[in-house]
Formats: structure tokens, sequence, C-alpha cells
């Protein structure tokens, strides 16, 4: 399943998966802020009944695969008895998410 590094080990490769995976996040995450940002020059002003509803699927939509990058690969390994791996990819990207968000958070406070 993963490539192993000579020197490091499958640390290596778990930890580009959560960088990948945290960064996945964060891109979707921009996307849907932009969206949020330029919605009523996007969508109008009027008020329809479908535009509570596509916010609110845009929401479960964004629970589904957000929950899926952060969780769907760790518990795929803990179901491959990878428990130890499972565990250190999750932390990995939490971390990955936890840096990007104080960058994000930074960026904001000096524009």
């Amino acid at each position: 399943m993963f490539k192993k590094n000579k020197k490091y080990g499958d640390c290596v490769t778990l930890t580009k998966h959560a960088l990948l995976h945290a960064l996945g996040v964060f891109l979707y995450t921009a996307a849907v802020s932009w969206l949020l940002m330029h919605g009523e020059r996007l969508f109008g002003t009027g008020q329809h009944l479908m535009q509570p509803v596509a916010v609110l699927m845009l929401l479960v939509l964004s629970v589904a695969l957000v929950g899926t990058l952060i969780f769907g690969y760790p518990v795929w390994l803990y179901l491959e008895s990878k428990k130890k791996e499972s565990v250190k990819m999750l932390v990995a990207t939490l971390v990955f998410l936890f840096l990007l968000t104080a960058v994000a958070l930074v960026i904001n406070v000096i524009v």
C-alpha cells in the first residue's frame, strides 16, 4: 500500500497524504468562501425557497467532503489493522489543518 522510503519509512508517505488532504480541505473551503462572498452577484438577491435549500445542501456536501478528506483514509487504515498509521495520519492531518488555519488568520490580520 505505502511506498517505503528507505531512510524514513512509511512516516513520509503518511505525512504527504496528510498534507494533501489538509490542502484539499483548505482549497475546498476557500472555494466555498469565494462562492459565499460573491453569491449575491452570481445568484441575485431575490427571496426564493431554493436559496436556503441550496445553502443547506452545500453544507451537507461540505460536511461529507471534508469529513471524508479528514477521516476517510485514517478509518480505512484502522479497518486494515494499521492502527498506529491511522492515528498518525489523523493527527498529521489535523496539525496541517491547524497550521493552514493559523496562516490564514495571520494573513487576515496583516491584510
